[in-house]
C-alpha cells in the first residue's frame, strides 16, 4: 500500500469524532465544501504566522507556518481517507504527468503567455 493511503486511512481514523452526528453519534456525510475551505483556512493561517513571523500557539516551540501546513495536510488527508481511497496512486500518477507535460516545461514558461508560477 502507498504511504499516502495509510497515512489518508491513519488520519480519516484519528478524525472521526469530525464524522459524527453530535446528538446521535451516529455517521454523518460531510459537506465537500466546508472541507475543503477548512482546508483553505489552515492555509490561510499559514500565510499569517508566515506575514507575521510568529510562533504557534499550541506547539509554541514550531513556528506557527510550519503547524499550520501542517493542519492543512491533516485536513486534506481525512478528506483523502473519507473520499478518495487511492490517493497514493493518483499521487504518483500526477507526479510523473507533470514532470513531462508540455506547459511545465522551461521552455514553454518562458514563452508568451507561459506559466510563471
Amino acid at each position: 500500500m502507498h504511504p499516502l493511503n495509510d497515512l489518508a486511512t491513519r488520519v480519516h481514523a484519528a478524525n472521526k469524532k469530525w464524522w459524527v452526528d453530535l446528538e446521535t453519534g451516529l455517521p454523518i456525510k460531510r459537506n465537500v465544501g466546508e472541507l475543503l475551505m477548512l482546508s483553505v483556512s489552515e492555509l490561510a493561517e499559514a500565510l499569517e504566522g508566515d506575514r507575521k513571523n510568529l510562533a504557534d500557539t499550541h506547539l509554541p516551540h514550531r513556528r506557527m507556518f510550519d503547524v499550520e501546513i501542517a493542519d492543512a495536510l491533516i485536513r486534506l488527508l481525512d478528506i483523502c481517507g473519507a473520499y478518495i481511497p487511492a490517493i497514493g496512486d493518483i499521487f504518483e500518477e500526477k507526479m510523473a504527468y507533470n514532470a513531462v507535460r508540455a506547459d511545465h516545461q522551461l521552455e514553454a514558461r518562458r514563452a508568451n503567455g507561459g506559466k510563471k508560477y
